[in-house]
């Protein structure tokens, strides 16, 4: 679905990302992961045209939306989860669900089943159902994280860009983002997901790359990366 050539990113002076060539197909999860600072968050953030490339392609399709507007990025199928779950905290549950409802999303159908409504995010994630009239600020983190990949889901998606799902979440909450992971792969949707948990990434991805200093440094299958100790040691301190 997305190729990614040669695409170059500045923050401010700061050259981030220096060439990089991805793929992520579709109905796989492809996993991304790093030390803190190598251009991970900034590569989802070009996908999503929240920042601009100053070189290379993110086609999708055939057509390139690299520099395209978000909105524009989110019509042709993609969403955002963003680090820090960057939910409304004084709206309500479903205030906040009700935003992600796009025009797009009302009349679209993801790869493998029906397209996503308020009731379906709520089949998916129980609680939040339970808790539809709290604030985003009277949440646990793992309901806001639940929320904010909720809150994404309702827009239609082909690819769901995941960064850094986990973070700051209990290890029970952090299984359970696994396991929407898997089930939403079975689904057929397509994921892109940015990882500093080893074990989650590894328990999720169809395909593994690793990003030091804004370029892609190793590629290749989770069991290739278990198999490769001093590439987990060398990029990742593992």
């Amino acid at each position: 679905m997305i190729e990614i050539r040669d695409l170059h990113t500045y923050r401010g002076l700061n050259y981030v990302l220096q060439g990089i060539d991805l793929d992520i197909p579709d109905g796989q999860c492809t996993v991304l992961l790093g030390r803190n600072g190598m251009g991970k968050t900034t590569l989802v953030q070009t996908i999503m045209g929240l920042l601009r490339p100053r070189g290379g392609t993110v086609r999708i399709d055939g057509t390139d939306i690299a520099g395209r507007p978000p909105f524009a990025i989110a019509r042709r199928g993609v969403a955002l989860v963003p680090q820090g779950r960057r939910l409304f905290p004084s709206l309500t549950v479903e205030e906040n669900l009700t935003l992600g409802v796009s025009r797009r999303s009302r009349g679209s159908r993801p790869a493998g089943g029906a397209g996503w409504t308020s009731e379906r995010v709520y089949e998916l994630f129980p609680n939040l159902g339970q808790r539809r009239h709290h604030r985003g600020n009277q949440l646990s983190g793992g309901e806001q994280q639940m929320l904010a990949i909720g809150r994404a889901l309702l827009t239609g998606p082909r690819l769901l860009l995941m960064d850094e799902p986990s973070e700051g979440l209990a290890p029970v909450i952090v299984e359970r983002v696994g396991q929407v992971i898997a089930d939403l792969r079975e689904q057929g949707l397509a994921i892109f997901l940015v990882e500093q948990n080893y074990g989650l990434a590894i328990r999720s991805a169809d395909s593994v790359s690793i990003l030091a200093n804004g370029s892609v440094v190793w590629r290749g299958t989770p069991g290739d990366l278990d198999a490769d100790p001093a590439a987990r040691e060398s990029h990742l301190g593992v």
